[in-house]
């Protein structure tokens, strides 16, 4: 299968958890961004959550059809070098309209979606991939990403719950962790890979890099055996 590389970046406390508004506040935030940077990945994806609260207009979609796209289907209304992908499995989200920026946003849903939805996000200029009957197929999502839009390297920056699923399909090959002077320990946090199944066995990861910096963050890079 054709998809393209895929690192899972993103910033911890000591113990794992990834919340934004915590993880602000750790010595290393800046590095953050500096080595998302130098991980040549410009195009990115974040989960409905991350989405919802750091790059939407606001409010859900609400169609006046109901009727589902009931199949595999993509459109690539902007053309672009990078995307800002969204993965939003029934398409519910709202956006403004693309003006053909350079980093043009591509939303990712399943087969689940209605017409109502990919017509809006026609309209809006906003190209999309849909997947998967009941769930997004991320595996078939990714193919084709690298077979019709030539992304050939991309990160996920946003959410345990996507970040475990990427995991779990066998499609991630890198993940890189900034890990901030700190500890949160509150109860119920999102950590670094949520929602693998129960009976799921650790993944192995090799160890490929490690860099330290003057304010105690570190930066740990593993590619996944």
């Amino acid at each position: 299968m054709n998809k393209p590389y895929i690192i899972v970046h993103m910033m911890t406390s000591v113990d794992g958890r990834i919340d934004c508004e915590m993880t602000a506040q750790l010595a290393g935030e800046p590095e953050y961004y500096s080595t998302l940077d130098s991980l040549d990945v410009p195009t990115r994806i974040s989960g409905r959550v991350t989405a919802e609260t750091e790059l939407t207009r606001g409010g859900k979609f609400n169609p006046q059809n109901k009727e589902i796209l009931g199949k595999t289907d993509f459109a690539k209304n902007a053309i672009a070098d990078s995307y800002n992908i969204i993965v939003d499995t029934k398409g519910t989200l709202q956006w403004g309209k693309e003006n053909g920026n350079n980093f043009s946003h591509l939303i990712i849903t399943s087969e689940q979606v209605t017409k109502d939805y990919l017509d809006y996000l026609n309209r809006q200029n906003i190209s999309w991939i849909a997947t998967g009957k009941d769930q997004i197929d991320l595996a078939k999502a990714m193919e084709i990403l690298a077979d019709e839009f030539n992304i050939d390297r991309l990160a996920i920056v946003g959410g345990g719950k996507i970040n475990g699923g990427f995991l779990e399909a066998g499609l991630v090959d890198e993940i890189s962790i900034l890990i901030g002077a700190g500890a949160d320990g509150r109860t119920g946090q999102p950590s670094l890979f949520d929602g693998r199944p129960e009976s799921s066995r650790p993944i192995a990861l090799q160890l490929k890099d490690v860099t330290s910096f003057d304010d105690g963050a570190v930066w740990l890079r593993y590619l996944v055996k």
